[in-house]
């Protein structure tokens, strides 16, 4: 016969969120069960986070020698050995799985149950052969890859962005399907890293982004010999000797390329297939489970979060709603979460960085007198020395010095947009920019200036110029 239990608490998935909720339930009393079929912090570590940012780690190590001439210092061409970057990738994700192991939570008083869930009501679900009963439930069970309707697709062996880090050996030529950022990230990645790599996008390249922050990361792609080709479909593939062949179409035109290798990132889909979500009485808009600011579901019982219930690949994310979750859950608070505030960062080199509305956004939104105003690192000291010029801060605000959002694309520009995030947070005007004293030289300074330029602008105006010549004849 099935086990039968009991608890206050059931979270299904340990990604971040999943762990993040059942963490805080068992630390503050309450009985606790987390179900998960796969590795623990799966979506984080071996294809997330901590594998990809060490590749790109390793691939940034590999091009230094580029600039070093030009600060008096030569070095030999870098020769990759590719085993031992793969090497650093595996000791990365070892050095911080205990963060999220079964030890870690099992010691915090949550009881594991390895098994897919399923619901079989409103407040039960089975797992394995085991019957779970609960006072409230939070799903946590991530996304998977989206595979596109590709002719052939099934007789091609392909990787995803959460397994391309385990290859062994370095392609020779990586076709990626997908230029958002994994797209980006990966196959700038491998390119440095020394394989050949094509990027193939049906629509533009990082199609979401700011098109003038995109288009610094297109021309470093372009300068590191990545082979763009924007605009294309992929109608077709199948297997060419021991590689792949694939159709592309781009309007009339047909034309074919050879790779070594496959990486799909064409974006993932929520992994809601076969959780019985409808015998839970959970309401889904397609595949993404329907939550509100809460991330409450249709069933009062049940919580959602992450990119099951339609958010981005984001554990920042995930994260500020377990947060919310803990607060409304367990403490009956209004805690609500706010999307405006979530940074994205491209991990390219250069980054590209944002947080608020950028430029389309601000205007889609009814924002129609919108002050837009930039400022490149070229003319900060700090960059200037470290030789780290290209890209520009960009900012969008309203005519009375409201931040709306920014934009950074440069070295350093997912630290760079904290400071825009806190203040949009805050709900802090421009003036906190100009009113800050940065540390100098550093590139932090672009930031002050973008929003000291918002208000320069007003202060030469001619009225105000009038105004000082006024009080100029005043002793």
């Amino acid at each position: 016969m099935a086990e039968r239990i009991s608890v206050d608490l059931c979270v299904v998935g340990a990604g971040a969120g999943g762990l993040a909720v059942a963490g805080a339930g068992a630390q503050l009393g309450l009985s606790t069960v987390l179900v998960e079929d796969r590795d623990m912090g799966d979506g984080e570590l071996d294809g997330g986070d901590v594998a990809s940012k060490a590749l790109i780690a390793a691939a940034r190590a590999a091009v230094q020698h580029r600039q070093s001439e030009a600060f008096g210092v030569r070095y030999d061409p870098p020769r990759i050995d590719f085993a031992r970057v793969r090497a650093h990738v595996k000791a990365a994700v070892e050095a911080v799985a205990p963060d999220d192991s079964q030890t870690r939570y099992e010691g915090l008083g949550v009881r594991i149950i390895r098994a897919r869930a399923c619901f079989t009501g409103r407040d039960r679900l089975m797992a394995g052969d085991i019957e779970i009963v609960a006072r409230r439930f939070c799903i946590a069970a991530g996304a998977k890859p989206a595979l596109l309707p590709i002719a052939g697709l099934e007789r091609i062996a392909y990787r995803t962005p959460h397994d391309i880090p385990e290859l062994d050996a370095l392609p020779s030529h990586l076709l990626v399907v997908g230029g958002g950022a994994e797209g980006c990230e990966l196959g700038q990645a491998f390119r440095r890293l020394g394989a050949r790599v094509t990027i193939l996008e049906m629509k533009r390249l990082l199609d979401d982004e700011d098109p003038e922050l995109v288009e610094v990361v297109r021309r470093q792609l372009r300068a590191d010999g990545v082979e763009l080709r924007e605009g294309v479909v992929v109608t077709q593939l199948e297997p060419a000797g021991a590689g792949i062949r694939a159709t592309l179409a781009q309007g009339a035109d047909r034309s074919t390329i050879e790779g070594s290798h496959l990486l799909l990132a064409a974006g993932r889909v929520p992994a809601s297939d076969d959780l019985g979500l409808d015998a839970a009485g959970v309401a889904c808009d397609g595949r993404a489970i329907r939550i509100d600011e809460r991330c409450r579901t249709s069933n009062r019982r049940i919580y959602a979060l992450g990119e099951i219930a339609g958010g981005p690949p984001s554990t920042a994310w995930t994260g500020h709603q377990a947060m919310a979750i803990v607060k409304s859950m367990m403490f009956r608070l209004p805690a609500r979460t706010k999307a405006q505030l979530l940074p994205r960062v491209v991990f390219s080199d250069p980054e590209l960085a944002q947080v608020g509305m950028n430029e389309a956004q601000a205007r889609a939104a009814g924002h129609d007198r919108i002050v837009v105003r930039r400022f490149p690192f070229a003319e900060t000291d700090r960059a200037q020395t470290d030789r780290a010029t290209a890209g520009f801060v960009k900012l969008v605000a309203t005519p009375a010095g409201k931040i709306l959002g920014a934009g950074i694309v440069g070295t350093e520009g997912g630290e760079l947009i904290q400071s825009w995030g806190l203040a949009l947070a805050a709900g802090l005007s421009l003036r906190a920019f100009t009113d800050m004293i940065t540390a100098t030289p550093t590139l932090s300074e672009a930031s002050k200036r973008v929003a000291g330029g918002f208000y320069a602008e007003r202060m030469l105006a001619a009225r105000m110029r009038r105004w000082v010549r006024w009080l100029a004849r005043w002793p």
